[in-house]
């Protein structure tokens, strides 16, 4: 038996679980596109409508919650990105007065539930007078230890020779990092931006809990409203759902190279 020949079952399993997990947004899209009284049936492509989308749009502030969403994520991804990135590469490469110590309280905080830390950043975001405001939502979301620490284990791998010869030509520990290391963090960069972006467009718990008012929500928590509100009317409530999962899908479909590299890779062997 050939090589092909035997990578066939392989190829099935796999398309069986693409299709499986692809089910829910399919069955979205399809619920979106349709009149209430055709929903969860079988109809014609002549019957589909964007009726669903231009009621989403018309009669709901959903460019406001859109705008809202991406101020908070990029805002979010720009501050984890930088303290994960230094703090990582720090952690991994520079020597310092305790920072074994500093390592095992990122390790320490990772088995933490937030749920147990929920209530306390909101009496101190409600103290600093931050509620019910954007700047509640990404200020205390600008560090997460989990990607302190995938930074910190993906610079590990990364031969220290490389920057021994990178001191001998005069550069310092900043300008490794800048003009060394940064280059070869693509893959960690794109693994962090997919997980930080798909968490901080899906939050949910702390928007609901933080935000009150209409004009502030994000995305997620003013659609479960339009749930709540028409929750008979399926097609207009799977609209929604499409509404929020299209940036998620262009991001990985732009990064999913990166993405597997930083999955797969153990980074630069010497």
């Amino acid at each position: 038996m050939s090589k092909k020949m035997k990578k066939i079952p392989f190829w099935i399993l796999i398309t069986a679980l693409a299709f499986l997990f692809l089910v829910p947004m399919i069955y979205a899209i399809y619920n979106s596109l349709l009149p209430l009284d055709k929903v969860n049936k079988l109809v014609s492509p002549s019957e589909f409508t964007l009726e669903n989308y231009k009621n989403l749009f018309e009669n709901y502030p959903v460019f406001t919650w859109f705008k809202n969403t991406i101020l908070v994520t990029v805002l979010t991804l720009a501050g984890e990105l930088f303290t994960a990135l230094t703090a990582g590469y720090a952690l991994a490469k520079l020597r310092f007065p305790g920072r074994n110590v500093c390592f095992m309280i990122v390790l320490v905080t990772l088995m933490i539930p937030f749920q147990v830390l929920l209530t306390p950043l909101y009496i101190m975001v409600s103290d600093l007078g931050w509620n019910d405001t954007i700047t509640g939502l990404v200020v205390p979301f600008l560090l997460n230890t989990l990607y302190v620490f995938m930074a910190r284990q993906y610079y590990v791998t990364i031969p220290s020779d490389i920057l021994e010869a990178a001191k001998i030509d005069g550069l310092g520990s900043i300008g490794s990092y800048i003009k060394i290391v940064l280059p070869l963090s693509k893959p960690i960069i794109a693994t962090i931006t997919i997980f930080n972006f798909v968490q901080s467009w899906n939050a949910y718990l702390v928007p609901s809990t933080f935000v009150s008012s209409e004009e502030n929500f994000v995305l997620v928590v003013g659609l479960n409203t339009l749930k709540d509100t028409y929750f008979n009317r399926l097609n207009l409530t799977m609209a929604g759902v499409v509404v929020i999962c299209i940036p998620i899908l262009v991001l990985f479909l732009l990064l999913q190279k990166q993405l597997i590299r930083g999955i797969a890779s153990d980074g630069i062997k010497g």
